[in-house]
This record gives structure tokens, C-alpha cells and sequence, in this order.
């Protein structure tokens, strides 16, 4: 049986503050921890999404516009919906989302800084995107696009 919960997936969160909102999961952990007895994930997600902005607006509008807000939790797989994005090849997660990381707060806060330039950086520097790479650059697209239901 294929497993629809791996690495790199975008994932919308079911339930708690985070409610609605997309997420890419960075580790899995299947048999649990010492700490979290049930299977869970480590993923970092968009907390808000970045607004349209168009060739007219002036430079400090573009970059207000642009901003985003990132976060980082682990999550039980029972509050996780899997889609049929994957954003691996896109954004590496791996060496900037660790558990060292996730061990005190202010290295909490510290990676949910360096993880905001990052996915700042990558929605700026989107591109119109060839053939060969249409379907990467959708799957990031609807990463930073707002769900709307």
C-alpha cells in the first residue's frame, strides 16, 4: 500500500490554531517518540499567506505585501489532510527544520525567523516556469495560496 504521508508533502492542518492553514511536513516519526507515544510529524507550514501585489505598487507595498509568516509543529497524523502536492525538490526543509531545533524556544523562534526569509525569498523569486518544471512551480504556488472553501 503507498504511503500518502511522506517527506516534502503539503499537507492542511485539521485542527488547532493552525486550523486550515498549509504546511510541508519536514520529518516523520511512524512509531512515535518517548515523548509523543503516537505517530506524528514535524512540519513547517505558511501561518499566513502572502497577498497579490502588481507592477504599480510602490516598493515598500510590494514587500508588506510579500511577507509571510512561518511555523513549525510536530502533529499527530490524525489532525493532518495529505494533498497531492509535493514540494521536496522545491523547498529542502531538511537541513533547516531539525529536532535540535525544536528543543527550546529560542531556537524555536530563531528557525521560524530563518524559515520566513526563506519561503519570502522562494515566493519572490517565483518565475514563469518552463514546461519541464510546470509542475513543481504549481505545487509551490498553491503552497502560498490562501485556501479558499
Amino acid at each position: 500500500m503507498v504511503k500518502p504521508i511522506k517527506v516534502g508533502r503539503v499537507v492542511i492542518l485539521l485542527t488547532g490554531r493552525y486550523a486550515g492553514k498549509k504546511a510541508v511536513i519536514a520529518k516523520l516519526y511512524d512509531e512515535g517518540t518517548k515523548d509523543r507515544k503516537f505517530p506524528h510529524a514535524l512540519v513547517a507550514g505558511v501561518a499566513k499567506a502572502p497577498l497579490f501585489i502588481t507592477e504599480k505598487m510602490h516598493e515598500k507595498k510590494k514587500e508588506r505585501r510579500t511577507r509571510v509568516k512561518a511555523f513549525v509543529k510536530y502533529v499527530n497524523y490524525q489532525h493532518i489532510l495529505p494533498t497531492r502536492y509535493l514540494v521536496s525538490t522545491d523547498i529542502d526543509l531538511k537541513g533547516v527544520v531539525t529536532d535540535e531545533k525544536m528543543a527550546s524556544v529560542k531556537s524555536r523562534k530563531e528557525l521560524r525567523k530563518e524559515l520566513r526569509n526563506m519561503l519570502t525569498k522562494k515566493y519572490t523569486s517565483q518565475t514563469v516556469a518552463k514546461k519541464a518544471e510546470k509542475g513543481a512551480s504549481q505545487h509551490t504556488k498553491f503552497l502560498f495560496s490562501k485556501l479558499r472553501f
